[in-house]
């Protein structure tokens, strides 16, 4: 980005005039020609993965370059950027696309470089050679050639003049990888992402510096000089040389004082308060070229150089020479780890000298980092630590996963306390994670870089399911270049399953109750993240943004960061079905300590004031709070953060129920927390029951975990089935408030019947179809959901929420939400089966295992037509007067929009259709086609078909279709292989009409990021059909032959996209980091169940 800051203008003017001289340049085209036929051979192509975001990098998939140092020992110079701090996977591609393994062997803890090796004897068919570094040939007015992956091109040479030899350090990031303590080269030679790691060669074929990043609003670029580099290579190679066999470890020596220097010029030291005496003598100490001093810019907290030198002190001698160069500074360091150095400095003029220890600065740069939950925790780092000006080895956040996220805790977080224990290193961590069990919830505290004076408290769910392996410490071999993992804790440590004993239903009424009583919510809960990757251009107002040459791995679109909305944030963007958007404010639920509260609809507190009705459904009401894991994110569900109200509809000693709507519980695999309207306590629900078609779920709660007094107080609502509401009737909407307090208002209803019409998203999810609502002429806006009572508080719907995504454009759309009330019917019909005792699959609910309901669906998706539009399409007039005489409010016919691909109505039904009688009886709504289903359920005839009476092209016709039982589970299983999430299609992805011919039982649904799919572009939104041409129809199938393949091999994997389009591509399996495993809900436990199905070895299953 364009630096707006005119000081670093001026400073960048005064640099070029003060540049020494340039060297005439006599190359002729024909040297740069032999130049570069020698060069180029040795440049390869670097395809890296980083499998865990670490330190300052993110988890992905990028591609970079890297140039050959020295063919005997296979070393491949590249920059810190690309060789990454954490584990990472890359292969080097030549010039003639022989590829090869590469593995780190050295990534400099400041400075932008590292190092990959590779066999020597893997490259069969080219003939190359080094390209040797010549790092004293850079100078001014060089004509050079930049070569590399410039923007993907494979091979790109770009042209330019080297303008500045002593530019400052590029800032990327403020809380990423930033160089510093060292110049860098200029040129104006346009390179762009993928070009990270080029050679800048002269005009001779030799490597003068190596690209790095550049300006992003301009064609500069800048380039790291290669004195360091020299240096740490020829350790490399001695410590190469002195193994025969294999590689192994090479110590290069790195000295800190944790402080970062800036030069700067001679007028600007004076404005400091250089002496001018220091002045002469420095300039008679140093070169005639030499223009400024080294002055401190930053001192990290608890590193040698704290509370001994401050920014604005002026370096003057270490170690009694005198020194105004980066280069010279750090040499003196690295040969003085673990010794004092003394340094003289002047501060406002007045002279200095302190003894400092130069510290190791390897021992302050972690390799080794905690896994737990999802979760990246390691010590935090120098280069973060100089960053957020914090001490180094704190307990550092790299990502939240999903335990940490569900707290509120951000990325870059420092843990400081933990279930009441401080925590100073992450030994503390494991230490305290070690005496908890599953479903524990702790205090945490943590602070942030963003507002460092305060620390934030929240309270931590240990993941009560198995979503996630247990927890892994990975340290990095400095032999291989792996990170190995091996269990964190203890083998008798609590975090593991308890166990669940089971009592039928009817046997006996002792229960045995799964979940222990869990402690009231008193904590705040702290901000909320979206996960995803970090973007690379993260601006500032003090400083030119820049960026690294590593380009990205594109998504095309199949995964895009969702940012739900979230209704703990101060503001909720809300739309109507019109498409409008609309901003409306909401108080911040996090203020504590408020004695006298209006909640978010401005409606006060005090209940003084309330109606009959609102007084009544309030102990009925529950707000939901529910978190969905990262590593089941199933059924194309578009975010992991939901917040709803919902109603008691049964509630017992033994059980309790609560109807939500799927907007608020999208998918079983999810953790759902209760607060209650009636009593202050929050307690976990578990999903038992998703309606396959209807936008309702239902949620069981443990009663005796509310107490002998919250039990009292919550009770169930009265469910008014009948009459049904009709238009103009006057309801009560009652809801809750983000302050558990009940809510309500008058309204009248405008339209009983409306009839859904929600297209699919972008990537299918479930939508509500075949469904009438009931639309109200007021409401609370769209983010709003409760009930509709009548006036003495007898619910006759729910008033639930709906998703669905607004497009604009051909590529532009958004999620959004409406309101609409859900009639009580249809969930009344399906309580009663629970509670009676379906003759469905059993479920464990609070110990006691249930009978659940199956529903009997037609897998056809219809929308009502007006008669008046049906009789241009040519129905005769005596149907008309039957449906009219059916129904003389509707007035209206069921057409076909689409069967659902699979279902026993596809290839009967075509689109278009009317759908006239159900077993000659006439059909107006979907309420009659669900009134057909139910007596098939009747005649205990589970092969049993409907009589349709349909109009198809101006004929009559009569057909028998058949119609599907479904269970209220949801998906229910889950493969990650090679970190992508395969699943069956759920109906959201069956409702588009095709399934693959080849087999249609692998469905992928998301990827993970830094994941073998990741990097060879194996995304969602299709359908897995073959695994080296062996078919995949089904998941047993899949995982049949997927754990035949060893870790390493390349596998040919044939895909069918959404759309139809097959595709095969290859990609290597990497059982390492990413070995495959099976998530499975099992209803004699009622718990998901984590399985691994093929990795290296028990030490390193995730």
């Amino acid at each position: 980005m364009e630096d707006s800051s005119e000081p670093s203008e001026m400073k960048d003017e005064l640099s070029m005039e003060i540049d020494p001289p340039y060297k005439e340049n006599h190359a002729t085209a024909e040297d740069w020609r032999k130049a570069l036929h020698k060069v180029v051979p040795a440049v390869v192509v670097l395809r890296t993965t980083a499998c865990r975001a670490f330190d300052t990098e993110s988890a992905g998939a990028s591609y970079a370059t890297g140039f050959v140092v020295d063919k005997r020992r296979g070393i491949i110079l590249t920059n810190r950027h690309v060789v990454k701090p954490g584990p990472v996977v890359a292969e080097a591609t030549f010039v003639n696309r022989e590829e090869i393994p590469v593995y780190p062997i050295y990534r400099d803890p400041v400075h932008d470089f590292g190092f990959f090796r590779y066999d020597p004897a893997a490259i069969q068919f080219l003939s190359y050679e080094e390209i040797p570094l010549a790092p004293e040939a850079a100078c001014v007015g060089l004509e050079i050639r930049v070569v590399g992956n410039d923007s993907g091109e494979k091979v790109s040479i770009l042209a330019g003049t080297l303008a500045r030899l002593d530019r400052d350090a590029p800032h990327y990031k403020k809380d990423g990888y930033n160089d510093f303590n060292t110049f860098y080269m200029q040129a104006a030679s346009g390179t762009k992402g993928g070009s990270s790691g080029s050679p800048v060669i002269d005009w001779q074929g030799r490597a003068i510096a190596l690209n790095a990043g550049s300006k992003t609003s301009s064609a500069s670029a800048f380039f790291f000089p290669l004195e360091r580099v020299v240096r740490a290579l020829n350790f490399l190679q001695k410590g190469r040389d002195s193994c025969q066999e294999k590689w192994e470890a090479v110590t290069i020596p790195r000295g800190t004082l944790q402080a970062t220097f800036l030069h700067k010029g001679f007028d600007e030291t004076r404005r400091l308060g250089l002496r001018s005496e220091t002045e002469q003598l420095v300039r008679h100490a140093s070169p005639l070229s030499e223009t400024g001093m080294l002055v401190v810019d930053s001192v990290v907290p608890g590193g040698p150089a704290y509370k001994h030198m401050e920014p604005g002190d002026v370096l003057v001698r270490m170690n009694g020479e005198v020194i105004t160069q980066f280069l010279r500074m750090e040499t003196s360091l690295d040969d003085s780890v673990g010794q004092n150095v003394e340094l003289e400095f002047e501060r406002g003029g007045k002279p200095l000298t302190v003894q400092l220890m130069v510290q190791d600065l390897h021992s302050i740069t972690p390799n080794y980092f905690l896994e737990v939950s999802g979760a990246v925790i390691h010590p935090l780092s120098y280069q973060q630590a100089r960053n957020f000006r914090f001490h180094c080895g704190l307990v550092y956040v790299s990502e939240p996963g999903y335990m940490l996220f569900r707290a509120g805790v951000p990325r870059h977080a420092i843990i400081k306390k933990f279930a009441g224990e401080d925590i100073s290193h992450l030994e503390d961590f494991i230490n305290v994670l070690s005496k908890l069990s599953r479903g524990a919830r702790v205090p945490l505290e943590y602070i942030s870089y963003v507002d460092r004076h305060r620390r934030k408290s929240v309270l931590v769910t240990v993941d009560r399911h198995e979503w996630y392996a247990p927890p892994l410490i990975y340290t990095r071999d400095e032999n291989s270049g792996i990170w190995i993992g091996k269990q964190a804790l203890p083998p008798n440590s609590q975090l593991i399953s308890a166990g669940i004993k089971v009592v039928e239903q009817g046997l006996t009424s002792n229960r045995v109750v799964v979940n222990p009583l869990v402690e009231p919510l008193h904590q705040d809960i702290g901000e909320e993240l979206v996960n995803g990757v970090a973007s690379m251009d993260t601006s500032s107002s003090d400083h030119v943004t820049d960026e690294p040459h590593v380009q990205e791995e594109s998504d095309n679109g199949t995964k895009k960061r969702r940012v739900e909305e979230d209704l703990s944030a101060d503001g909720i963007v809300i739309a109507d079905l019109n498409g409008l958007p609309q901003f409306e404010q909401l108080e911040d639920q996090r203020s504590p300590g408020d004695t006298v509260v209006r909640d978010e609809y401005g409606t006060s507190a005090d209940s003084g004031n309330a109606s009959v009705a609102e007084r009544v459904i309030e102990p009925t009401l529950v707000m939901f709070e529910v978190y969905v894991p990262s590593s089941c994110m199933l059924d194309g569900v578009h975010a992991q953060h939901f917040v709803g109200t919902g109603v008691i509809i049964y509630h017992s000693e033994e059980m309790g129920l609560v109807a939500v709507d799927k907007n608020t519980v999208a998918i079983s695999a999810s953790d759902v927390m209760l607060s209650f309207a009636a009593f202050p306590i929050e307690i976990p629900g578990e999903v038992v029951f998703l309606h396959p078609v209807h936008n309702y779920a239902i949620i069981a709660y443990d009663p005796s975990a509310l107490g002998a007094t919250g039990a009292s107080l919550v009770r169930a609502a009265e469910l008014l089935t009948e009459p049904a509401l009709r238009r103009g009737e006057t309801v009560h909407l009652v809801g809750l408030s983000r302050s558990l307090q009940a809510t309500s208002r008058k309204s009248v209803v405008t339209n009983p019947c409306a009839a859904l019409n929600i297209s699919s998203a972008d990537s299918p999810r479930y939508r509500a179809t075949n469904m009438e609502v009931i639309e109200l002429d007021t409401d609370f806006g769209s983010s709003f959901s409760g009930v509709l009572t009548d006036e003495h508080g007898r619910v006759k719907a729910i008033w639930g929420s709906f998703s669905t995504q607004l497009k604009y454009g051909l590529n532009s759309s958004e999620d959004h939400q409406f309101v609409r009330g859900i009639p009580i019917y249809s969930i009344s019909q399906v309580l009663k089966k629970i509670i009676s005792g379906a003759e469905g699959p059993s479920l464990l609910i609070n110990g006691i295992k249930r009978p659940m309901p199956l529903v009997r669906i037609l897998e056809v998706e219809l929308y009502p037509t007006l008669l008046s539009k049906a009789r241009s399409f040519g129905l005769s007039n005596n149907w008309i007067q039957a449906l009219v005489k059916k129904d003389p409010i509707r007035r209206q016919v069921l057409r076909v929009k689409g069967c659902l691909a699979g279902s026993k109505a596809d290839n009967l039904l075509e689109q278009g259709d009317m759908v006239l009688a159900i077993n000659k009886k006439p059909v107006t709504c979907f309420h009659d086609l669900e009134d057909a289903c139910h007596a098939l359920d009747l005649s205990n005839d589970m092969e049993e078909k409907l009589g349709l009476t349909i109009f198809r092209q101006g004929r009559e016709l009569e057909v028998l279709v058949g119609t599907d039982i479904r269970d209220g589970n949801g998906t229910t299983r889950v493969i990650n292989w090679c970190g992508c999430f395969v699943q069956d299609p759920h109906p959201a992805v069956r409702a588009l009409g095709f399934l693959p011919e080849e087999g249609h039982g692998v469905y992928v649904t998301r990827w993970s990021h830094g994941s073998p799919v990741h990097r060879y572009g194996l995304y969602a939104l299709q359908w897995i059909v073959e695994v080296n041409g062996k078919p995949t129809p089904d998941l047993d199938a899949f995982v049949n032959v997927t754990k035949e393949i060893n870790d390493g091999e390349f596998v040919r994997v044939k895909t069918v996209h959404l759309n139809g389009k097959p595709r095969v591509l290859t990609l290597k399996q990497d059982l390492h980091y990413w070995p495959t495993w099976e998530l499975r809900f099992d209803p004699e436990t009622a718990m998901w169940q984590r399985k691994t199905i093929k990795s290296l070895g028990t030490g390193n299953n995730l």
